[in-house]
């Protein structure tokens, strides 16, 4: 597959996991506006924080490392697939023993919260953690869909399993609200075991067929998924097996910096379960955006990068067409996370209170509701940098430069930790959001310094993209003060009149913004116009 094969499918999946997260954020949107109404704070801080905590960390640390060593460059030789697959198969063992660990740790060593309130924790706890294992039986048909960018299958699957948990969810809130924690266990059993159920059903159909001998699947039968012994091989290849070793020490420490405020507010006790239940419903609100724009990207230019570089040479050992393609990708990337990040730090700040109250009323719109959806706004310009110079940094790092990164992440993570502790006890919540914006940049600060050592020596100088134009600048800051001004005029006390003119205020500055960004950022328009179109004639050919 060519470089311009690959950037192009990369960008596909990109587009189509955007309309993925965008579709999940939504429907997660709404639950949460719906269950507000129906359950009590309590329930849900223990559910969205504790319980999901207990399920992201158990499938995180059991197969984030295995994808990404799995998804990296093969430096020049073939794959052997039979491999790979019986070293993804790890995973789920793996996951069991996480179950046993951490659900020993949630039921008898976390507090547990009043009976009455939040019924049921016990076997919820048990019940995510076995809905965590479930899912990873589908880890092996992940990762061969991710690397053969099989992208309508992800946005299939994902997409059913997701209405599904929502429907469960809806149903059960209605007519049984007194089974507590049983209904968001069983919804999330059921979005689980809808993802496998997916991928196995599309991988039977699959293989074997046609359409896999004319794109040379590596596989032919459904038995060829299951772990087997090749004669003439090893069990597994030991470089990746090395590697994935590598990213598996580094997980701890990047599940910590992933998931630090949870942590801090499951095991520390900083902040109640009602108050926890309101922070996670803000943090989510907050980090809409970041979630359905960035990580998409993130996860796949990740593997672009991965496939067009070869891991821990430098650029003079590179094709030189392929480390160019690489450095214009990158350049494009950074401009357009770092637009996108300005417009909803500037335009965050002014409609955080509003966004809060039309969406929770002053349960959320009171107290220090708003103040941490601004300060979520400016963290999350340093999450879209930090994701793109990151997911270039892992694809080209050695695995020994994995390994001594490993030590950078442990002492970002002891000190996060140390800071959320710290900030949390000196303005409550608000203390997560800023400690946070500090370690994020000092991660951004370890990427920049890799990427310009990287390409010091060469013609391209990709990080230019993180350089916005004059004009664009003079926009963002008129934008910021016109609607300051105006949020301060006519929001949120004076009648839906008022409110109509702070948000038409609002989209005359975002459309100036927007003509800044055609007139001035010329690359970065026709980078994106031309990923756009070529999805479009995908979809219509």
């Amino acid at each position: 597959m060519s470089t311009q094969d690959v950037l192009k499918n990369a960008s596909t999946l990109a587009s189509y996991n955007v309309l993925l997260q965008v579709m999940f954020r939504v429907l997660t949107f709404l639950l949460n506006a719906f269950t507000l109404r129906f359950v009590s704070k309590e329930l849900i801080g223990v559910v969205n924080v504790r319980l999901t905590l207990l399920y992201s960390t158990l499938v995180f640390l059991s197969r984030e490392a295995f994808r990404r060593a799995c998804l990296s460059g093969e430096s020049g030789t073939k794959r052997s697939w039979r491999q790979v697959i019986n070293l993804l198969w790890l995973t789920v063992p793996l996951g069991v023993l996480w179950a046993i660990l951490l659900g020993c740790v949630w039921l008898w060593l976390l507090e547990v919260p009043d009976a009455q309130t939040v019924p049921h924790y016990g076997p919820a706890v048990v019940l995510f953690a076995f809905s965590g294992v479930q899912e990873l039986l589908a880890e092996p048909l992940w990762v061969l869909a991710q690397a053969h960018m099989f992208v309508r299958l992800k946005v299939i699957a994902e997409s059913l399993a997701m209405i599904a948990k929502c429907s469960v969810t809806v149903m059960l809130v209605i007519f049984a609200r007194e089974w507590g924690l049983y209904i968001f266990s069983a919804a999330h059993l059921v979005y689980t075991g809808f993802l496998v159920l997916c991928y196995t059903i599309y991988f039977i159909r699959f293989l074997g067929s046609e359409e896999a001998s004319k794109k040379n699947f590596p596989l032919q039968h459904f038995r060829d998924l299951l772990p087997c012994k090749a004669e003439g091989e090893p069990l597994v290849d030991w470089t990746v097996a090395q590697l994935t070793w590598s990213f598996f020490k580094q997980s701890f420490l990047k599940q910590i910096l992933t998931e630090g405020e949870r942590y801090v507010m499951t095991f520390l006790n900083v902040l109640s379960f009602g108050d926890q239940g309101i922070y996670d419903i803000v943090n989510n609100l907050g980090s809409m955006v970041a979630r359905f724009i960035f990580l998409p990207i993130e996860e796949s230019f990740y593997i672009f990068f991965a496939k067009v570089l070869e891991r821990g040479r430098n650029v003079e050992s590179q094709k030189k067409e392929d480390v160019a393609i690489a450095a214009e990708v990158l350049e494009c990337l950074l401009k357009l996370v770092l637009v996108i990040g300005l417009v909803i730090t500037v335009f965050g700040y002014a409609y955080s209170h509003l966004a809060l109250d039309l969406y929770g009323g002053a349960l959320l719109s009171s107290g220090s509701g708003p103040g941490l959806l601004r300060c979520y706004s400016c963290y999350v310009l340093l999450l879209a940098v930090n994701g793109v110079t990151e997911c270039f940094v892992f694809a080209a790092m050695s695995q020994q430069e994995v390994d001594k990164y490993n030590l950078v992440m442990l002492a970002l993570s002891v000190s996060f930790l140390f800071l959320s502790y710290m900030l949390t006890w000196w303005s409550g919540a608000v203390g997560f959001i800023l400690a946070n914006c500090l370690n994020m940049a000092l991660r951004i600060s370890h990427s920049l310094h890799y990427i310009h050592h990287y390409f010091q020596f060469s013609q391209w100088k990709p990080l230019r993209g993180l350089l916005p134009s004059p004009l664009l600048l003079v926009a963002l800051i008129a934008s910021a003060v016109i609607t300051a001004v105006s949020e301060a005029a006519f929001c949120c006390d004076g009648g839906w009149l008022l409110r109509m003119v702070h948000i038409g205020v609002g989209g005359v500055f975002l459309l100036l913004v927007l003509v800044a960004v055609l007139l001035t950022e010329t690359r970065l328009v026709r980078f994106v116009r031309t990923q756009l179109l070529h999805l479009y004639r995908k979809k219509h050919t």
